[in-house]
């Protein structure tokens, strides 16, 4: 008979041997914070395959070096890199005024002179996905699929599609441009970047987002226009460069036995070149940085804690991928990722809950003074964990509050200001504690399938 997990949680009265350095990173850490305030004051934004990225891991690397991190290095892996040009996006007609747009990563250029056209409205992706084959034919598609705000951050599964691959259903179907609403849950002027995906045999065309409040104000304008034609103008003149070098920085605090399997602590170092890659991951490398060292600061522990900072997530994932061929045959204990910002965790989920249901208590209970719940919920990873999923292995999400995380995700606000230190030392706090529990235990991990 399963028993619930509150009661499984309530089972452990014991405590983990790190509990003095999660209750003390709680009050006083500073080394995430360091490490986030230093990355985006001395080098600023990351763009994956840029020189810019390159000096984000020459910095990383020293503070690696700076707190005590053994086996620090940078491994290289080739990219393919796009780069931003001009932005511009105007109303020319019925109600001529500008809009705020940034460029889509992978999408193509207008050139110089932009291009002018006729827009067409789809309120919602499954619109554009009902349009008839060469219907676009000229025309720029305007999608506007909005996302609303959610604590786990699960509405952008289903706003993110626009974002994705809806610039390459358009053009498919001979638009020659699309501009979608922002994906991203904040009123601001600010519009989001990301990447979008050009199917086989579909020729990249320009595509941008616009913010939110521009993309109501286009809503607006079709509501009101009576039939007459909505025309825009478009300028983006990014850029491909090709084949460049990026790299994964990695660096370990080497456990007591070195034939037992790592714990790996995963971030991207990475991030879009329009903010400075504070939430976007600059905060996700400095809590596992700082969980690490914490965990060290206790006593070696068992198992080797090793941290990747990937490279070039933004633009596919080309790091988590390098990474899993690198190290394919270097089995990992279990995998656990930062990447949703700097907001305070709210939930444990692991993928061997009802597997382990000793180890799932023992983290339960050492996280829940944090304010931490257990759940029922299979955990999957983050995407730079890509080894371990291939790898069948064991998986634990940390899972933070994303409420107002699509505020600022892939925009000029992603800067250091929006980080609250008091969240920040609580990620510390409860990644120390479930780190201190994975880096000393000694058996393996049953997952599903192997009770």
């Amino acid at each position: 008979m399963k028993r619930s997990l509150i009661a499984l949680a309530a089972l452990s009265l014991s405590v983990p041997a790190t509990a003095d350095r999660a209750d003390e990173a709680l009050e006083s850490d500073t080394n995430a914070w360091d490490f986030v305030e230093g990355i985006t004051t001395e080098v600023g934004p990351r763009m994956p395959g840029t020189e810019q990225e390159a000096r984000g891991r020459v910095w990383a690397m020293d503070w690696l070096r700076a707190n005590g991190f053994a086996n620090i290095a940078d491994e290289p892996f080739d990219m393919e890199t796009w780069v931003r040009g001009e932005e511009m996006a105007e109303v020319t007609a019925p109600f001529a005024q500008p809009m705020a747009i940034t460029a889509l990563s992978t999408s193509s250029s207008t050139g110089a002179e932009g291009i002018e056209a006729e827009v067409v409205y789809f309120p919602h992706y499954s619109d554009l996905e009902a349009a008839a084959p060469g219907s676009l034919a000229g025309k720029i598609a305007f999608v506007s699929h909005d996302m609303r705000a959610s604590q786990d951050g699960s509405h952008y599964g289903f706003a993110g599609p626009a974002r994705w691959t809806a610039p390459s259903l358009a053009a498919s179907k001979g638009a020659i441009a699309t501009v979608i609403r922002s994906i991203g849950t904040d009123n601001h002027r600010v519009p989001h970047t990301g990447t979008t995906t050009f199917a086989e045999g579909v020729e990249p065309t320009p595509a941008g987002a616009l913010s939110n409040p521009d993309a109501d104000n286009l809503e607006r304008m079709f509501a009101r226009a009576e039939g007459q034609p909505i025309r825009m103008k478009l300028v983006m003149t990014p850029r491909d460069l090709g084949t460049t070098r990026s790299g994964n920085v990695v660096g370990e605090i080497v456990g007591r036995d070195p034939s037992l399997q790592p714990v790996l602590l995963a971030c991207h170092l990475d991030s879009w070149d329009i903010g400075t890659g504070a939430i976007d991951d600059g905060a996700g490398c400095g809590i596992i940085a700082a969980a690490a060292k914490h965990v060290a600061a206790q006593g070696q522990p068992l198992r080797t804690i090793r941290v990747l900072f990937a490279g070039a997530e933004e633009t596919g994932l080309w790091g988590s991928e390098a990474y899993a061929v690198a190290h394919a045959d270097e089995p990992v204990f279990v995998g656990l990722e930062s990447d949703f910002g700097a907001g305070r965790i709210w939930r444990l989920e692991s993928n061997f809950t009802s597997s382990d249901t000793a180890l799932y208590r023992q983290l339960a209970a050492a996280v829940a003074r944090f304010g931490v719940a257990p759940s029922g919920t299979v955990a999957t990873g983050g995407a730079d964990l890509n080894l371990v999923r291939q790898q069948k292995g064991a998986l634990i999400d940390l899972q933070q509050d994303g409420t107002r995380y699509f505020d600022l995700h892939h925009t000029a606000d992603d800067t250091l200001d929006k980080v609250d230190p008091a969240e920040l030392r609580q990620n510390v706090a409860v990644w120390t504690a479930a780190v201190g529990v994975l880096a000393n235990h000694g058996e393996e991990i049953v997952l599903p399938g192997a009770e």
